[in-house]
Order: structure tokens, then C-alpha cells, then sequence
């Protein structure tokens, strides 16, 4: 039978403004992104054979929709494409806003469980992070959530007690510690299934009062937000995203708004790192709308605030940015003595100069750069090993752009001994790979010792990996 052109496609690659090159340019970028590593090889040559008819693999209809996604501002589907099949059918929704906390919390198993249907699970694996994602709720929707989980009967016969939410409290605790020792591959497994089983049945169980179901919610928020970490710092985005449309949900249900702004501010961090800055500025300021920023803590203020310094920057608004940052640093001048929520007691003085160290770089401001990174690494605490080793490859970087190459060896030298702890984390893998680019250029200035730090980066990539 012969096959018929795709005139879908065709359409969508000319309303973006393509040519079939460029098509498949962004088809590789965007599947390097979500390490599809055999897709990076797309040609113009498939583009071609697509448009003709020819029908892709699953894989390959998610990483060209959310391409065409990001070039078009709007959600691509495969069926406007011409490309509808089971990867509709199975299709995850783009929020999570729209589903029921419980489900949705069985359904993480997607992140290495063995509960999910496999059709499911693979549509799963094979997307890609949405750069245009979902708006963010109206305000109405905040409301409403929160009243229809207040009413919500229970699924199961089993009672919530304090010391189920302090257990869960308590697990926040440890796998934050061991993300931020070694990683967010580390645990990260084991807190899936915790979220899969444990949490998700609290969540369907009886509550005997309006605090303890706040309780509840507000802590099972925090876990699947730092599962949503821990899989950003892995490199799995598009699972990441999903987890922050999750948590935020609960928090929503919780009508815990400082929490919410927690998780939009992850969210929006994890658009800047893949460097979109529409999304990455929409969810930042989603951060600090209404309670968000009005009700949290002095030190969460302030890393809300650096974010969305980071976004303002990464989009050109320098003014903007720099007003982000004092505002940001003002905070975090009154937290000290400030009650605030564990989950932030990680930002600190350090974290601060690292985030505005990297909103300067990226307004081009170099010198001050270098300066707010090594103020980050002299003060930062030996817990945070994973973001003291991305510190240290940021500032290395740094210098040897502004032509310092032996100031950025001897960085880059104590960033390496910092992973050979044993650190497992998708960021601090990119921050090596990023130094040995950064050193391709002059490895014949920097003599013995650049050499030596590229041999040692190269080695260090395989146990990080």
C-alpha cells in the first residue's frame, strides 16, 4: 500500500518556520536533553521520510511534538502531527492538577516501579521535559482544591496518627540528607517506593482532624517534591515534571501556600538549568504570587527570590535580575533567629552567592561572577558535597573564560576530588562533561596540568554516570 503524506506534520514544521534540517536539529537537542542518545543521530533524512508518510516509533513522535511544542508556545500532540496511536491512548497528562492525589501517587511507580501497565510505563520513559507545560491554576482553583480534599471521604478504613506524619517528616529528613551528600541517584528508588506504598496509602487513610490532614498532606507533599528533585538532579526531566505537578497538588490540598511556592520555585529552577526562560520566568513568579512569598519564612523568601533572579537573567531582564538579588540577599539578611521549615535549611549565605553567582554569569558579568562563586565556596558546610562539586565546576568555568586557565585547573582539581567521594548525580555529571569542553579549547596553554585535570575529568565521568 502506498503511503500517504503526512500533511499534518508538513504543516506544523511550516508554521514554525523549519526547514527539514532544522527540524531534525531540534529533534537531537531535544532528545539529548532526555538522553535518548539514539535519537541524536536524527537527520534531515527522517524529517523527509516522516512528511512522506513513514510512521515513527513512540519515542520518536514524543521528542518531535515536544519540539515543535517549544517552537510553537503551545502543547503538540501526536494526533496533530498525523501521528495518533497508542502514545495518545497512554499519553500522561501534562499536570497533575486534574487527577486524584492517591492515584497519582501509585502512579510514580512509572519511576522504575513494577505496578505500572508497561504500554504506560514506556510512553513514560520516553518523554521529554514540556518546556510549555501547563498554565498555571487560577486562583479559583487553589480555593476549590483545597475544600474538595477538606471533604473527601476517606478510601480505606485505616486512621492517620502524629506519628505516621512524623515518620514521614522523618524520611524527608534522611533522603534530603543523602541527596545532598551524594546525589539525587542515591535512595532515589527506595523514596519512590516509599512514596508508592507507605505514602500513598496514608493519603487515602482517615484523618480525625483539620491539622492532622494539613499535616499529612503538607509532609507527603514535601517527599514527592524531593522525589521530583532528586530526578531532576538524576537528568530524568520529564519524570521530574511530574513529580512538581504532583506536589504541588498536595500542597494546594493542604492549603499550604508557602509549600506551593517551594515547589513552583523547583519547577522554575529546572527550566532555567534547561535554559527555557518563558517557563522558567512563569513559574518563578507563580512562586511569589499571592501567599506564596507573603506567608513563608525570611530564608525561604530569599531562595525564592534568587530563582527568580535566575529566570529574569537567563531571559535579559537585567535590571530586573539585579533588583531579584538585593531583594533576595535582604531576605536572607533577616532569617537569622527566623523560625523557618526544614526544607530550606539547606540556603544559606553559600547557596545564596552560588545562585547569584550564576544569574550574574548568565547577565555576562563574569568578574562578579568568580567573586559570588568562591565567596560560595569558602562558606560552604561539608554536608552539601553534591552542590559544593557544581559550585566548583561553575567557577572553573568561569575563569577560564576569562582567560585564567592554571586558577581554573587547581578549581576544577578540587571539584574532581570532591565527586570521587562517591556522588551520583545527573548535574554534577554534565558540570564534568562542561569542564572537559571548556578545556578542549586550551588544553595546549594549560601544559601538563590541564592534562591532567582532562584525564582525571574523563575517568570520573564513567563512576558518575
Amino acid at each position: 500500500m502506498p503511503r500517504i503524506r503526512n500533511s499534518a506534520l508538513a504543516e506544523a514544521i511550516r508554521e514554525a518556520g523549519w526547514s527539514q534540517e532544522q527540524t531534525a536539529a531540534h529533534v537531537r537537542m531535544v532528545a539529548a536533553e532526555a538522553n535518548h542518545d539514539d535519537l541524536t543521530r536524527v537527520a534531515r533524512t527522517n524529517v523527509s521520510q516522516w512528511v512522506l508518510g513513514s510512521r515513527p516509533d513512540s519515542k520518536v513522535a514524543s521528542i518531535l511534538c515536544e519540539a515543535l511544542s517549544r517552537r510553537l508556545g503551545r502543547v503538540v500532540t501526536p494526533a496533530q502531527i498525523g501521528m495518533p496511536g497508542a502514545l495518545d491512548s497512554a499519553r500522561v497528562p501534562l499536570s497533575a492538577w486534574d487527577v486524584a492525589t492517591a492515584t497519582a501517587l501509585a502512579d510514580l511507580a512509572q519511576d522504575g516501579g513494577q505496578g505500572m501497565d508497561m504500554t504506560r510505563r514506556q510512553v513514560l520513559a520516553d518523554s521529554a521535559y514540556s518546556a510549555a507545560g501547563s498554565a498555571l491554576p487560577p486562583d479559583s482553583w487553589w480555593r476549590t482544591t483545597f475544600e474538595e480534599a477538606r471533604t473527601r471521604s476517606p478510601l480505606t478504613r485505616r486512621t492517620v496518627t502524629t506519628a505516621h506524619v512524623e515518620a514521614l517528616r522523618d524520611a524527608m529528613a534522611y533522603f534530603s540528607r543523602q541527596d545532598q551528600r551524594l546525589g539525587g541517584r542515591t535512595g532515589r528508588s527506595a523514596l519512590t517506593s516509599f512514596l508508592t506504598t507507605d505514602v500513598a496509602a496514608l493519603v487515602s487513610a482517615r484523618v480525625s482532624t483539620e491539622q492532622l490532614r494539613t499535616d499529612l498532606l503538607s509532609a507527603a507533599a514535601e517527599l514527592v517534591y524531593l522525589a521530583g528533585w532528586m530526578a531532576f538532579d538524576s537528568g530524568d526531566h520529564a519524570i521530574a515534571q511530574r513529580h512538581f505537578d504532583i506536589a504541588l497538588r498536595l500542597a494546594a490540598e493542604a492549603g499550604n501556600g508557602p509549600l506551593a511556592g517551594h515547589i513552583l520555585r523547583a519547577a522554575a529552577h529546572q527550566a532555567v538549568d534547561l535554559h527555557h526562560p518563558a517557563r522558567a520566568l512563569e513559574l518563578a513568579e507563580g512562586s511569589l504570587a499571592q501567599r506564596r512569598y507573603a506567608q513563608a519564612a525570611p530564608r525561604e523568601r530569599a531562595l525564592l527570590g534568587v530563582v527568580h533572579a535566575r529566570a529574569l537573567a537567563l531571559a535579559g531582564q537585567t535590571k530586573e535580575a539585579r533588583a531579584a538579588l538585593h531583594r533576595s540577599e535582604n531576605d536572607l539578611a533577616q532569617a537569622d533567629g527566623a523560625e523557618a521549615p526544614a526544607r530550606v535549611g539547606f540556603f544559606s549565605e553559600a547557596a545564596l552567592a552560588h545562585e547569584t553567582a550564576a544569574a550574574l554569569r548568565d547577565m555576562g558579568d563574569l568578574r562578579a561572577a568568580e567573586a559570588e562563586f568562591r565567596h560560595s565556596v569558602r562558606t560552604r558546610a561539608l554536608p552539601y558535597a553534591r552542590t559544593h562539586a557544581v559550585t566548583l565546576g561553575y567557577l572553573g568555568a568561569v575563569q577560564v573564560r576569562r582567560g585564567y586557565v592554571d586558577a581554573a585547573c587547581a578549581t576544577w582539581n578540587q571539584a574532581l576530588d570532591v565527586i570521587a567521594s562517591g556522588i551520583q548525580s545527573g548535574r554534577v555529571y554534565d558540570t564534568v562533561v562542561q569542564m572537559r569542553r571548556s578545556l578542549s579549547p586550551v588544553l595546549t596553554r594549560g601544559g601538563q596540568t590541564a592534562s591532567e585535570v582532562d584525564s582525571r575529568a574523563r575517568e570520573l565521568l564513567s563512576a558518575v554516570g
